[in-house]
């Protein structure tokens, strides 16, 4: 028998207007969506939450989400993964999410606490920046898209990939995910 999950505090995503549950890194996630949206330049048109990402790994379908992903000129160009704790632990899970996200790899990765940030390349997996002024803004974003070649990722690493998504989605916590496919199936 399944257990009632239990009660949580309810914030409105600032994107989205959407009630969600205040658990996990909810309230570092408010936090960056505003920042990208006061002192970005970025417009919530831009702003992508809970992405969806799906595939396959070993036969076995794997359904999660990305926290955010910004797009400019129509095309995605950073994902951010909002995370409680250590920034360097989750570097490894935001690259893959941006190289599995979209058929090209999403050209930056952004792993944030909300108060400190680390910028990536996600095709070479270096931090270029730290700190939250390193998230580029919306004008910075869109002359970043002029200079960069939008790279499918190399079709011999994907099953990898897939496996180092999986192994950390599988660690995360996911009771919003489990909340919501409850509520889809109510």
């Amino acid at each position: 028998m399944l257990e009632e999950p239990k009660p949580y505090d309810m914030l409105t995503d600032f994107v989205t207007g959407k009630k969600v549950p205040n658990i996990g890194a909810e309230e570092n996630r408010q936090q960056v969506e505003r920042f990208l949206v006061e002192r970005k330049g970025y417009s919530k048109d831009d702003i992508e939450v809970d992405a969806d990402l799906k595939f396959t790994v070993a036969g076995e379908e794997v359904r999660s989400n990305v926290d955010l992903v910004v797009r400019v000129q129509e095309k995605r160009f950073m994902v951010l993964r909002c995370v409680p704790g250590s920034l360097v632990s989750r570097e490894r899970e935001a690259l893959a999410a941006a190289r599995l996200l979209d058929v090209y790899q999403i050209p930056f990765s952004v792993v944030t606490d909300g108060k400190d940030a680390e910028f990536l390349d996600t095709v070479t997996g270096e931090v270029l920046d730290q700190g939250m002024d390193a998230i580029p803004s919306k004008e910075e974003a869109i002359q970043r898209m002029k200079e960069t070649r939008l790279e499918p990722f190399p079709q011999e690493r994907l099953e990898r990939e897939r496996i180092i998504f999986r192994s950390y989605d599988e660690m995360n916590i996911n009771v919003q995910r489990k909340l919501k496919r409850k509520g889809q199936s109510a």
